[in-house]
């Protein structure tokens, strides 16, 4: 019995060692198509990288066409690679399709972000380091990834914005032209004179240092209501002086009113009848 188990051992053996032998050359070629083609892959990113820069292309959009064709490259090496052992493609390539199919049913919402994000990328409403209004978020873009666009708020919270609404909806990009128009308004009293009021705002824009003179600031009346002369208040600046500039012009108007004895009306709530 023994003799017979060692003999059935020593069968299997020899078979195994013949298997392996035959299939030995199919291993080492796809081993070595697999370690060369990584290595080339890995070149190719990088000079593809590389050419983008030079050419000046866009970060974000460099980083994802890179990202893309490393992917599509290892898929293709990995199907080369499976091909050369032997084992059949076909079925694999249909495996492949319907997971595919059943993941990107079971992902329509990343679909729609990763379609809003290229986009985005492709037609560029906004860049990096912009400044926009966008889903009800007024902030600094600092990044622009394939499904989210993270934004910093004036606050400094981050906040991300899904890209397939985001690409969907209305963007305001404050940083496209350079400068800035500020829209303020002050509510006088009817016993102010309009023309003197006038006068002393345009005044004060006209000794901001960040007050730009061209286009040239603006004063006007905007309504007349049962209380109270509104005057819109528009001087110009650069973006990124927007801010101070509608604090110190309201500031400064103030301080100018009160030295001149205009009186500025109180917000009074209308009565209901």
């Amino acid at each position: 019995m023994k003799i017979e188990s060692i003999g059935t051992v020593t069968s299997y053996s020899k078979d195994f060692i013949k298997v392996l032998l035959d299939y030995a050359p199919k291993l080492v070629a796809a081993l070595l198509i697999l370690f060369i083609g990584l290595y080339v892959i890995r070149l190719i990113n990088r000079l593809v990288r590389r050419l983008m820069h030079v050419r000046e292309l866009d970060a974000t959009l460099s980083k994802f066409l890179a990202d893309i064709l490393l992917w599509v490259l290892r898929v293709l090496l990995f199907v080369t690679f499976i091909s050369k052992l032997g084992i059949e493609t076909s079925s694999f390539v249909a495996i492949l399709g319907a997971a595919g199919l059943a993941v990107g049913l079971s992902l329509q919402g990343s679909l729609s972000n990763f379609a809003g994000g290229m986009l985005i990328i492709l037609f560029k409403p906004f860049r990096v380091d912009d400044i926009i209004e966008a889903q009800g978020v007024v902030g600094t873009v600092s990044e622009i990834q394939i499904f989210v666009t993270k934004i910093i708020s004036a606050n400094n919270q981050t906040i991300f914005i899904p890209n397939g609404i985001l690409s969907n909806g209305i963007i305001t990009n404050f940083s496209v032209a350079g400068i800035r128009r500020a829209d303020l308004v002050f509510s006088l009293s009817y016993d102010a004179d309009i023309k003197t009021a006038r006068a002393i705002i345009l005044e004060v824009m006209k000794q901001h240092t960040k007050v730009l003179q061209t286009p040239a600031p603006a004063v006007s009346v905007k309504n007349l209501t049962d209380n109270a002369i509104h005057l819109t208040i528009n001087p110009w600046s650069k973006n990124e002086d927007h801010s101070v500039v509608c604090s110190d012009i309201l500031e400064n108007c103030k301080t100018a009113f009160d030295q001149k004895g205009i009186a500025i009306q109180p917000f009074t709530k209308e009565s209901q009848k």
